[in-house]
């Protein structure tokens, strides 16, 4: 499974939309996008508009989870701090740029596993700057646009 890169790619601008049943094509995405993750060079998160499907489904780098990442199918963001870090941000579907992006720095996010299991997760600091970043990619959102504003 290939990263696309570029910012003109067009899975990238588009909303994603709902996973509707957790199918073997599904899991077969999951397994896809967690080893495109690990060969990725300085990724810490993917989403499938990156690789070309606009589903909303994210994976991130999770050293706390049994195989090391967290999968999460149609995410929700339930609570977002309004307390602001600045940090710099890169994307694996924009090589070579970064810049400094405030974002909150708390959130909490309702998501599905890949078993069907709801779950809740709460973060802070830099894994909430990430889970924010792969929502917004199911937003057709780079954190290039947020540059703009």
């Amino acid at each position: 499974m290939e990263i696309k890169p570029s910012e003109k790619n067009p899975a990238l601008r588009k909303k994603s939309i709902p996973v509707e049943k957790i199918t073997p094509e599904i899991l077969k995405l999951i397994k896809e996008m967690k080893e495109a993750l690990i060969n990725a060079e300085n990724g810490v998160g993917l989403a499938a508009p990156q690789v070309g499907v606009n589903i909303q489904l994210f994976i991130i780098i999770d050293e706390l989870s049994k195989d090391g990442h967290t999968v999460f199918i149609n995410p929700e963001i339930t609570q977002v701090s309004k307390k602001m870090a600045i940090e710099e941000e890169g994307c694996l579907s924009l090589p070579g740029k970064w810049n400094e992006l405030p974002r909150a720095d708390k959130v909490t996010i309702k998501a599905t596993d890949e078993n069907g299991q709801k779950f809740k997760m709460k973060a802070k600091g830099i894994s909430a700057r990430l889970m924010l970043h792969e929502m917004d990619h199911l937003n057709g959102v780079l954190f290039v646009d947020h540059l703009k504003k």
